[in-house]
């Protein structure tokens, strides 16, 4: 079972948050193709407390960004990986780690440079 968090006191909201946490998990192999998500109604944590973040938007918002596919009656499926083609996937990562890494209260050159830091290992 995924564990989904959603932190009540964070700048971010919490829609952004879940949608963030999907969007990692598929980036990072957790979810693979095919694999379905929770039902987009959503059981999210309790301390979320925002209709938003219980409404499909989160969802909608990795369908724009080509993670996700719904069908009806199917639900919400992580959409295949396309090889030989980014269709906007390499800007959608790159938004998300320029997002993470201000969270984090990196400079853009720290961030840079812990991409070179890493690149080999990862």
């Amino acid at each position: 079972m995924l564990e989904i968090t959603v932190d009540p006191g964070s700048h971010v909201p919490p829609y952004e948050q879940l949608r963030q946490q999907f969007a990692d998990l598929i980036a990072g192999g957790t979810l693979g193709a095919g694999q379905r998500l929770p039902p987009r109604s959503g059981n999210w944590p309790a301390t979320s407390g925002s209709p938003r973040a219980r409404s499909p938007a989160p969802y909608k918002e990795l369908e724009t960004a080509g993670l996700v596919l719904t069908r009806r009656a199917a639900g919400t499926v992580v959409a295949p990986v396309r090889p030989h083609t980014t269709d906007g996937r390499v800007e959608t990562v790159v938004r998300q780690y320029i997002q993470a890494v201000k969270r984090l209260g990196l400079s853009a050159t720290q961030a840079a440079e812990a991409v070179k830091q890493n690149w080999d290992a990862a």
